[in-house]
């Protein structure tokens, strides 16, 4: 449909006011909610994912399509509460304790909704209990933990073996990155899988998904 084309681009453009105007016009029009979602917001930040892990944009091309995603999900929220959302999955996410930094764990986060997740954002210096305790009540598919200084990384360790104590740990399969993680590190506390950038993150996400 052309429309949703037009505003899969608006999403790629970063424009966030003609995803809002494209969004409610699609509406205006029949178009389903669900269809409005899958193929003009998440069509549109799925070829910003896409060029981001080849190299042809960065970080503040995906914040803005980003942005603009949102502001089209503003318009569609109120239909989709009626409709049911459809996701391909559901993930936890966090900056581990004692760490403040964000803005990778936003960028994935952002990349991950506009892939077709569920995104439960925990937010920064997140506790070894927080996460369990949202692993318990909220059922993730995955739980995603970041951290950008090297003195956090045990924690991150502690809340794997956590999540084994608590007996979630079969349930849910764990991703951890940032700068100072590597696969190597990854592999050696236990956690599933390692996420290199925002969009690699994406990718191992849908990859974990298949093997459940």
């Amino acid at each position: 449909m052309a429309k949703l084309k037009e505003l899969a681009q608006a999403i790629i453009d970063g424009s966030r006011d003609r995803a809002r105007i494209l969004t409610q016009q699609a509406l205006d029009k029949g178009t389903s909610p669900s269809e409005i979602l899958v193929d003009g917001l998440q069509q549109g930040m799925g070829e910003i994912g896409r060029r981001f892990r080849e190299g042809e944009c960065f970080v503040p091309e995906v914040l803005l399509a980003a942005r603009a995603m949102h502001t089209g999900m503003d318009v569609l929220r109120p239909k989709l509460a009626k409709t049911g959302v459809p996701t391909i999955g559901r993930v936890v996410i966090g900056t581990v304790s004692g760490d403040l930094h964000d803005i990778g764990k936003n960028l994935v986060a952002m990349m991950l909704e506009g892939a077709g997740f569920e995104v439960i954002d925990l937010g920064i210096d997140v506790s070894v209990d927080k996460f369990v305790q949202a692993a318990r009540e909220r059922s993730p598919d995955i739980v995603g933990m970041s951290a950008l200084i090297t003195t956090t990384l045990p924690s991150m360790g502690q809340t794997i073996k956590a999540l084994e104590s608590a007996g979630l740990r079969k349930a849910v399969r764990v991703v951890v990155g940032g700068a100072p993680v590597t696969s190597a590190y990854a592999k050696e506390i236990g956690a599933d899988a390692y996420g290199a950038d925002a969009g690699h993150a994406v990718e191992v996400c849908k990859s974990l998904l298949k093997k459940k």
